[in-house]
């Protein structure tokens, strides 16, 4: 029995293709196999970096990651690839995903323009509810990447919750719940039962 069963069930219900892998390595290794000779971009994830597939993927793909280029253009380039990579900040059992973001790049590009986008989420993001994930994209996500930022915000300073400060260094200036896949875009969904990302 896997920690993602129901919301295994329950993300196929809302329209999501969804596999499962025990580790990031065989996540990799598919991706590596699914993804081939196409554009291919990627929003800000530690979870894509831990993998290593950015290294994978660019030997038989054209890769833009503003993590590993100009991050102003990448981020741009990004927008207009076959594919796009990302994770999620928590996703509930019911199936929502939600995500926060500075720049706007990693959630807009979930949103429009890309003909299949990638979620690689581990299971330190799953959490029983809807509330619970937003709670966890608030206060353990958005903290944690504010303080690898250095940010001269509350949360990077206390590390502890979201203040919602008016901090211009403030890293979580979105917020978008995905409830399934966008129209005229498919989307899949690649579980690991390892922990990933913040």
């Amino acid at each position: 029995m896997s920690v993602f069963d129901q919301v295994e069930k329950n993300l196929i219900e809302r329209g999501y293709t969804v596999k499962i892998f025990a580790t990031g390595a065989e996540a990799a290794a598919y991706l590596d196999k699914e993804i081939d000779n196409l554009t291919v971009g990627i929003g800000g994830s530690a979870t894509v970096r831990d993998i290593g597939l950015y290294e994978l993927l660019e030997k038989h793909n054209q890769v833009i990651w503003h993590w590993k280029q100009e991050p102003g253009p990448a981020r741009i380039a990004a927008m207009n690839t076959d594919v796009y990579l990302c994770s999620a900040n928590a996703l509930a059992e019911s199936g929502e995903m939600v995500n926060i973001d500075g720049a706007g790049n990693r959630v807009a590009a979930t949103l429009f323009g890309h003909k299949k986008v990638y979620f690689l989420i581990g299971k330190n993001k799953l959490v029983p509810s809807f509330h619970q994930a937003v709670d966890r994209a608030r206060n353990v996500a958005a903290p944690k990447r504010a303080q690898q930022l250095n940010a001269k915000t509350p949360c990077a300073v206390k590390a502890d919750k979201c203040y919602d400060c008016k901090s211009p260094g403030r890293v979580c200036r979105g917020m978008v719940t995905l409830w399934g896949p966008m129209m005229g875009s498919e989307a899949e969904v690649i579980l690991i039962e390892e922990d990933y990302g913040l």
